[in-house]
């Protein structure tokens, strides 16, 4: 069975030599509008590349403002920053997720409480949050939700569009809104896809992206933060470029900031990358069409897109009976040139996280034993 797999994966690449798990493309005007960034002598956070990228963004995904920074988890840090979460407060968010998503919340000095994940998203479970809520917090005369283990407030919670796959977004917002949580979206991984027709990162106070090296469009680096929110939008422009007040020649700073603005080189990729990511998307969701088909009849179960979404498919990823034959299966593809990686180890299972409140985590625990990423490179 796995022989048939790597082979398929062959046949789809054309190759037998080494099949990267995800690999950018650059089909258009990258080149060129870099070298015009490089031609202008703004190369750093200043530039019309930033400023393009923002748009483009924030228009595609039906945002009103979109400010860009240096990486996805510098724009998360900033977001929570933007909603209040500090040492006195604790962030919801989910186990089966991207280490960046629990690093950005202990970069605020909060401790995050980790809920389970739907089986069908793998994303966080509305109804487990919401069963959590009610049990283990209760709402003080300041209107904040109190959780009742540690007395803090809880300021945040952070869903995760896990792959590229839609959480149940909409009703996570209705949960939250009924405690007083704002919700911040880790869109990271989804820019593409839709929840209800609406865009990912959009539903909550604040949304984020990422624009890492392997995903479905790449600054090298690169992060953004999006929201509907205009005093929100001027403070993350503000506290992500050195919390600078504008002068015509003195250094004045009216707080810590942070030194996170994307670079006007890293944005002129972007820019390129977005006049190509309409044909990303439809390529990145025909090679999930072939895979569906492989796998239609098979002991691997490949992940679809959950009700109510579109996904763009960044990672595809498939379900293995048990812990046993994902290593076997792991171990099968890598040592025959094909790149697989398990789904990353639960949050709660590190050694910074480990004394984190938990719920019962059945699901993530589960999934943590199962899912295997598979080649996800666009097919042009």
């Amino acid at each position: 069975m796995y022989k048939s797999v790597v082979d398929f994966i062959q046949e789809l690449y054309k190759t037998k030599d080494f099949i990267p798990l995800h690999e950018p493309k650059f089909i258009g005007n990258e080149k060129k509008y870099v070298n015009e960034a490089i031609d202008s002598t703004f190369v750093s956070s200043i530039g019309k590349y930033v400023t393009e990228f923002e748009k483009k963004i924030a228009e595609f995904v039906g945002a009103k403002y979109a400010i860009a920074t240096s990486n996805g988890t510098s724009a998360l840090h900033i977001g929570l920053k933007l909603v209040g979460v500090d040492e006195n407060s604790e962030v919801i968010t989910q186990p089966l997720t991207f280490i960046a998503t629990a690093n950005a919340i202990a970069y605020c000095n909060s401790k995050p409480i980790f809920i389970d994940v739907d089986k069908d998203t793998l994303g966080l479970s509305a109804k487990k949050l919401e069963e959590f809520l009610e049990a283990s917090t209760y709402m003080n005369d300041a209107g904040e939700c109190i959780n009742t283990q540690t007395n803090k407030v809880i300021k945040a919670c952070v869903p995760m569009h896990t792959f590229g796959h839609a959480s149940k977004i909409e009703e996570i917002v209705t949960v939250c809104d009924k405690y007083n949580i704002t919700v911040v979206e880790d869109a990271a991984e989804s820019l593409g896809t839709y929840y209800k027709g609406q865009h990912t990162g959009t539903f909550g106070k604040v949304g984020i992206f990422s624009f890492n090296g392997n995903k479905v469009i790449t600054t090298g680096g690169g992060g953004m933060i999006v929201t509907n929110d205009e005093a929100l939008a001027k403070r993350a422009k503000h506290i992500t470029t050195t919390a600078k007040v504008p002068h015509d020649y003195e250094y004045i700073h009216d707080e810590v900031g942070y030194n996170y603005r994307l670079t006007n080189l890293a944005a002129a990729l972007g820019v390129a990358q977005m006049e190509s990511l309409p044909l990303f998307i439809e390529k990145q969701r025909a090679l999930a069409t072939r895979y569906q088909e492989f796998f239609k009849d098979s002991e691997l179960e490949f992940i679809n897109e959950p009700k109510h979404s579109t996904s763009n498919y960044w990672l595809n990823a498939v379900i293995l009976k048990d812990r046993e034959r994902r290593d076997a299966f792991l171990k099968y593809t890598n040592d025959n040139g094909i790149m697989t990686r398990s789904i990353w180890r639960l949050m709660n299972k590190l050694e910074m996280f480990k004394d984190a409140q938990c719920a019962n985590l059945s699901n993530a625990e589960w999934l943590e034993d199962r899912v295997v990423n598979i080649s996800s490179t666009v097919i042009l």
